[in-house]
């Protein structure tokens, strides 16, 4: 039934046997079962972000920012693809004991492709990262994998928030997010576009705010002329929650929720994720909506159903309860976890030798926490592993293993009525009493994640600066000067202040929010039987002075491409423990190695450029690395001032192996976008930069490397 014009003509066929009411009825998220017709209800709003999520066990992945780090769209892919098993394995037990509840369906409201334009936003750790490119190939590959390519719709896949939205939460309802047509064209629109065009993904979601002044859940100009208009998109379009009655109540740009439920409608919402479509036949009575508008969009979601096979038998039907958390998901959820850590610093005591340590101190208030473990979104989980336990786990009764709470995540005791800072001296303690310090410090989805799911209430979800609270840097302070060697864990799902950490501890690892049993493949990396392999999906600053307003929408100033001062972690930077060195890059018959840095390769074809990458694995251990590629117009008004990553590839070799791989580097490497939007081809001399990080100076300085530099010279 992928046909969609099969899928479409039953859904047409249906339609049309209802009354004007009951397609309306269907326009809910929570639409209600039409009897007479034989449709049972259904509830279009479920979540998948990194796991099957608000719905019971299921398996619990790293949250998308630490699956991004992993820079593998085949991991990408096969994630995707466990999360809709589970999801049918679900839908099938569910709706067997006629369960139609929220969160029980089979069309999931994720990828969430929004650009991490600013690190103070508190939903950033639910996307991708920074990179345009970046975020549309993870994209495309969990959609993929998520909707699978069989003959019916494994799930249906949404890619959120349609379009230019990242804060702040707390203006969310009633913010305009001003932004010109490059970074429009350039930044915020391109991940979804490829969402469309390539993985065809079944839905889109709208954003609450508005953008170039026009609601983004009623406007014509991104629903309309952009996704259905120029990229042709197919699906159906749901509003963001609640999103449609912030048009008269935030918006003010009409009047009650008749005319807002008429706007959202005309503009070509489908699903309303609220209550504003309870007005549609008031609306309808009043001439500002024609049944045709409730029918074309009661045929599109009734389409989607029969895509997921929904009125038939099919395949997915036979998918058992025992896919739910099974060992091959967990297995899976491991492995994405120990990919996507980011060693940031190492002086050498990583990885940590059990045979040369008799006692360790685990301090922090993430050591032992299970919040920090899932992120936002998350299923339930049928065990925990923090990292407290992993590390328990791992060294067994051959290490004495000290814990200490050291302070509450941001309060200024942990104890109700004890004296400020009560667990300082006990992490003091235990530092003093161990050979080795492991320090988790960082945050969790209630310090960021979403206005109206947080307990931050002073900033809604978002970070106010970068700083961890107070209580954690002064814990961090007093551990370090107890002089044992610190290894600080950070678990955030954004960039924060690490400069003392870089100053003063011995290794740094940014483990995110890395799923229910994340602590397990952390304390595998910390002790060496798997090696650090992340790369950061976006930049770590110094501090927030360094960029522009939160406000400001202009990608002038932010991420990698256009910051112009020098940050503390850059986008793409991450070490690891052995070393895999790239000997050659050849392209178009010519061998560019790092002495070549002034070689000129003429490219006759600009719509791709193929790299033969030679490696060599100069450790006797395995060894994953990312290999990355980034373009930089030379001659260009409009290229990108940090130039932009244009391809990547995760690579594996085995103990002094050495080999060569293939990439194909797309069209991007060689277009810019104008001050119109439009994409083009300016300039003949483009610098392309090959290796396991950007070209820039700090992440020269960092990791002591510089990647392999030619010219590609379009003839």
């Amino acid at each position: 039934m992928r046909n969609r014009e099969e899928a479409r003509r039953r859904a047409k066929e249906l339609v049309s046997k209802m009354t004007i009411e009951e397609r309306a009825s269907q326009l809910r998220y929570d639409s209600p079962a039409i009897e007479r017709l034989q449709i049972p209800a259904y509830n279009w709003w479920n979540e998948g972000l990194h796991g099957v999520a608000r719905a019971g066990v299921a398996t619990s992945f790293p949250q998308a920012i630490g699956m991004a780090a992993t820079f593998d769209t085949d991991l990408m892919k096969k994630i995707g693809d466990a999360i809709a098993v589970e999801g049918r394995a679900k839908y099938n037990a569910y709706s067997r004991e006629n369960d139609r509840d929220i969160y029980k369906g089979l069309t999931f409201w994720s990828p969430n492709i929004n650009i991490f334009r600013d690190p103070r936003w508190g939903r950033g750790h639910e996307t991708y990262g920074e990179d345009p490119y970046l975020t549309g190939e993870m994209g495309t590959a969990f959609v993929e994998g998520l909707q699978g390519d069989e003959t019916y719709l494994k799930a249906a896949a949404c890619a959120k928030h349609f379009a230019v939205h990242s804060g702040p939460e707390a203006q969310r309802h009633s913010f305009d997010a001003h932004v010109s047509k490059k970074d429009l064209w350039e930044t915020y629109l391109p991940a979804f576009e490829q969402l469309v065009k390539e993985a065809g993904v079944e839905a889109v979601m709208g954003a609450y705010n508005r953008t170039n002044t026009e609601p983004c859940c009623g406007s014509k100009t991104l629903i309309q002329d952009i996704l259905r208009g120029k990229w042709g998109f197919e699906g159906h379009f749901v509003s963001d929650c609640w999103a449609i009655k912030d048009f008269h109540e935030y918006h003010m740009v009409t009047s009650n929720g008749f005319e807002s439920a008429a706007m959202a409608l005309e503009a070509g919402c489908d699903v309303n994720c609220g209550v504003t479509y309870l007005l549609i036949l008031s609306a309808l009575q009043q001439g500002l909506v024609t049944e045709e508008q409730i029918t074309q969009a009661a045929e599109r979601l009734f389409t989607t159903r029969f895509l997921l096979g929904l009125f038939d038998e099919t395949k997915y039907d036979q998918i058992g309860y025992d896919k739910i958390e099974c060992n091959e998901h967990l297995a899976l959820a491991d492995a994405a976890t120990a990919e996507g850590v980011v060693l940031l610093k190492n002086n050498g005591i990583l990885p940590l030798k059990k045979e040369e340590i008799k006692t360790i101190g685990v301090i922090g208030p993430n050591a032992n926490s299970r919040v920090a473990l899932v992120g936002n979104y998350h299923g339930t989980s049928s065990r925990y592993i923090t990292i407290l336990e992993g590390i328990q786990d791992i060294v067994g009764d051959a290490i004495r293993i000290y814990y200490s709470e050291g302070c509450h995540l941001f309060r200024e005791k942990v104890e109700g009525i004890g004296g400020r800072q009560d667990r300082l001296t006990e992490a003091v303690s235990v530092a003093k009493n161990s050979d080795v310090v492991i320090l988790c410090v960082g945050l969790d989805e209630t310090l960021e994640g979403e206005e109206g799911d947080t307990g931050n209430s002073y900033a809604s979800g978002d970070k106010i600066d970068l700083y961890l609270p107070q209580v954690q840097r002064e814990l961090i302070e007093c551990v370090v000067a107890v002089g044992k060697p610190v290894i600080v864990v950070n678990m955030t799902g954004s960039a924060v202040d690490l400069r003392y950490a870089q100053d003063h501890a011995a290794a740094i690892l940014q483990v995110w929010y890395p799923g229910a049993r994340g602590g397990s493949a952390v304390a595998k990396l910390l002790f060496g039987e798997l090696a650090p392999s992340g790369k950061l999906p976006i930049t770590f600053y110094n501090e927030v002075s360094e960029l522009p307003d939160f406000e400001d929408y202009s990608m002038k100033g932010r991420t990698y491409r256009y910051f112009e001062g020098k940050p503390l972690y850059p986008f793409g930077y991450g070490l690891t423990y052995g070393e895999i060195e790239m000997t050659t890059v050849c392209c178009a018959d010519k061998v560019i190695t790092k002495a070549d840095k002034d070689s000129v390769v003429t490219i006759t074809d600009n719509t791709t450029m193929e790299l033969t990458i030679g490696l060599k694995n100069n450790s006797d251990r395995i060894q994953q690395e990312v290999v990355q590629v980034y373009s930089k117009a030379s001659d260009s008004v409009f290229g990108v001032p940090g130039g932009k990553l244009c391809g990547f590839a995760r690579v594996e070799l085995q103990p002094r192996e050495e080999k060569s791989i293939s990439l194909l580097v797309g069209q991007l490497a060689f277009t810019v976008v104008n001050d119109d939007g439009e994409s083009i081809i300016d300039g003949k001399d483009f610098q392309i930069s090959v290796g396991f990080g950007q070209p820039d100076k700090r992440t020269k300085e960092l990791t002591g490397k510089e990647t392999i530099l030619f010219t590609a010279r379009i003839k």
